[in-house]
């Protein structure tokens, strides 16, 4: 598919939102703050496109979060997530209606969808994105970890529209809802062929493990770094994290060591979290790791070196040995629990 060249036919700031088990991802609602943000600055709009099966009523949660219209593809073939049929429904609308840039949620189906469109529309697109920005002569300025995460890239697509780009979830924050806010939700048909569903989906089952799904999503996160000096003692963590009803993250280099999951990751090239209380444990506060997590409602960092950076962002700092501080935190809270459990007991 060859679009035109002229940049001048191009206009508005359009966000896929994708739809699962009958909710809008949190990546897609946090993208339509972002999205709001470059529309006002290009003087334009947003709109939502939105494939799916009878999601009408998430249509009008995006235009509560921000968006201005809604492309609304409904089909039951679309109920879930197959590539080709929505890479057609992305690449016919945008033929049609031309925005100027396109933003997907870097999950597993939104990294899947923006690498088949760029290459269908024969445009740009920069994936995992942590920063938007407006260069003087109106391009997108799409901010992208580089070199590991040891600094930052700035990637303009000056000849090509649209300009499309991927953040990662959790890198911006949700834009608040505004109940009763007013748009358009524009039902669009899209002509389907047997050929642009070449499998079936005979049955869906999602299967999350506790940890990998609770970390982007959880209040409140334990995460260690190289300072616990060996994986079993993750275990005080997990007690911690237990306790807490929180999720356990950890440093790079305790994921590079191979004492935990990549999925445990939280930094530029991990995970990026916001939650309630962030807790680093013997987390010395490189830059990669803070940009993914700094913007934690509270952080505690525990830390022998008084002089470690994670101190320089942290709401509460406690310098001493993390081995005798965790257990005795860990002891704190279980025997404050029990005296709840007492104190109900006897009411």
């Amino acid at each position: 598919m060859t679009l035109p060249r002229d940049k001048s036919l191009y206009k508005g700031v359009w966000v896929f939102l994708e739809a699962r088990q009958g909710t809008l991802r949190d990546v897609s609602l946090q993208l339509l703050g972002e999205a709001r943000r470059l529309a006002d600055l290009r003087g334009t709009d947003v709109s939502g496109v939105l494939p799916g099966h009878a999601v009408e009523p998430l249509a009008r949660e995006a235009i509560e979060y921000g968006a201005d219209r809604v492309y609304l593809v409904e089909d039951p073939r679309l109920a879930s997530y197959r590539s080709r049929p929505y890479t057609k429904v992305m690449a016919s609308l945008i033929e049609r209606h031309r925005p100027e840039i396109v933003l997907f949620g870097a999950t597993k189906n939104g990294r899947d969808l923006g690498g088949r469109l760029h290459a269908v529309l024969e445009t740009g697109l920069a994936a995992d994105c942590v920063k938007f920005e407006i260069d003087k002569d109106g391009n997108l300025d799409m901010i992208r970890p580089s070199f590991g995460g040891k600094s930052l890239a700035h990637i303009l697509c000056k000849q090509h529209r649209p300009q499309m780009a991927s953040a990662r979830p959790n890198v911006f924050p949700k834009p608040p809802r505004k109940p009763g806010r007013t748009g358009e939700i524009l039902p669009e048909a899209v002509p389907f062929t047997e050929k642009d569903f070449d499998t079936t989906i005979a049955t869906f089952e999602e299967r999350r493990t506790g940890q990998e799904a609770k970390i982007e999503e959880a209040r409140i996160v334990v995460s260690g770094g190289y300072g616990l000096r060996d994986p079993k003692n993750f275990k005080m963590l997990e007690e911690l994290a237990a306790e807490l009803g929180g999720a356990v993250g950890a440093s790079r280099k305790a994921v590079d060591a191979g004492w935990v999951p990549k999925a445990y990751q939280v930094g530029q090239t991990g995970k990026t979290v916001r939650p309630k209380l962030y807790i680093a444990v013997g987390i010395s506060g490189a830059v990669q790791h803070l940009a993914g997590m700094q913007e934690s409602e509270k952080i505690v960092a525990v830390n022998l070196d008084h002089k470690a950076s994670i101190f320089e962002i942290a709401d509460y700092g406690i310098v001493g040995d993390l081995f005798q501080i965790v257990p005795e935190m860990v002891r704190q809270i279980r025997e404050r629990k029990a005296h709840r459990a007492v104190s109900v007991a006897t009411r």
